[in-house]
């Protein structure tokens, strides 16, 4: 419903040529999904898968589609937290587990890339490992591993890490990767690569704000899932996290995910994401 507000305030707009409202006001008016947790102690229903992985388009500077399968079960549950601290820093880690059967898929739209890199792309230049799709299929188990500080008894998130090969669990999450160039005056897309995700890494530090991605394996899209595949693709992941640089993400996208550290380090019941603007298809979200 608010993406179907906000489109409907935007047409209006464009249909009678004036500016009914001020979409910046619009979109901090609105919210994302609001996340509960208890910690392990029973007390509260997981959360839909695709509300805890909220953050993919939050955080994405492109335009990002959801899909799921029809039937699909897929939520996610927090089940554990710890924490150590000196008085001066603190290290807090709250296990989740991702229970259900189906597939989410995150789609990026690469549109407005590639329009703001036509130039390049004409000249010859290959846009190498662009993010195609996040995906996460199955259940699993694994971490969010949150690092800051305290002044004056009140702490602030340098770090929040996710990881999702925790507890002997495969990772059920993986990124599509492909390389975008131009040939005989037309895009071309090759070199589609499928990769398991061990870590997302977000800090706080100078500079634009990055995704760090730890790889488990990479392997050709078309490739089997057979056991000597598997291997090759553990090998071509550790040497693809020397070869796949941090991420661009949004300043807005960066902030949520320290903020969502912070509120699981306090161990707050609830959090509520800000609203995701390049989220095309919000209506899948609803509970």
């Amino acid at each position: 419903m608010p993406c179907q507000l906000r489109r409907m305030f935007l047409l209006l707009s464009c249909l009678l040529g004036v500016a009914l409202v001020d979409t910046s006001r619009v979109n901090a008016a609105l919210t994302g999904p609001t996340l509960q947790f208890d910690y392990g102690a029973g007390r509260s229903r997981p959360n839909p898968l695709a509300q805890f992985m909220y953050f993919v388009p939050l955080v994405s500077p492109e335009e990002v589609s959801l899909f799921t399968n029809v039937g699909n079960t897929q939520c996610a549950r927090v089940v554990s937290f710890h924490c150590r601290t000196n008085g001066v820093m603190f290290h807090a880690v709250c296990q989740f587990d991702f229970l259900g059967d189906g597939v989410e898929r995150n789609v990026f739209d690469h549109a407005f890339l590639i329009h703001r890199r036509e130039k390049e792309l004409r000249a010859g230049k290959l846009l190498a490992h662009q993010l195609a799709a996040i995906s996460v299929e199955g259940g699993g188990g694994g971490s969010m591993e949150i690092d800051g500080t305290l002044t004056n008894g009140r702490p602030a998130v340098a770090e929040m890490r996710l990881r999702f090969n925790s507890r002997g669990h495969a990772s059920p999450v993986t990124i599509d990767l492909q390389d975008i160039g131009w040939r005989n005056g037309n895009l071309y897309y090759e070199n589609e690569m499928v990769a398991r995700v061990n870590t997302l890494r977000f800090q706080q530090k100078p500079g634009p704000p990055k995704m760090e991605v730890t790889l488990a394996s990479v392997k050709r899209a078309d490739a089997g899932n057979g056991l000597w595949q598997s291997f090759v693709g553990g090998l071509k992941g550790a040497a693809a996290n020397l070869l796949l640089p941090p991420l661009n993400i949004t300043t807005n996208g960066q902030q949520a995910m320290l903020n969502f550290g912070l509120a699981l380090a306090t161990q707050q019941p609830t959090f509520t994401f800000p609203f995701a603007e390049r989220l095309t298809n919000c209506a899948a979200l609803a509970p």
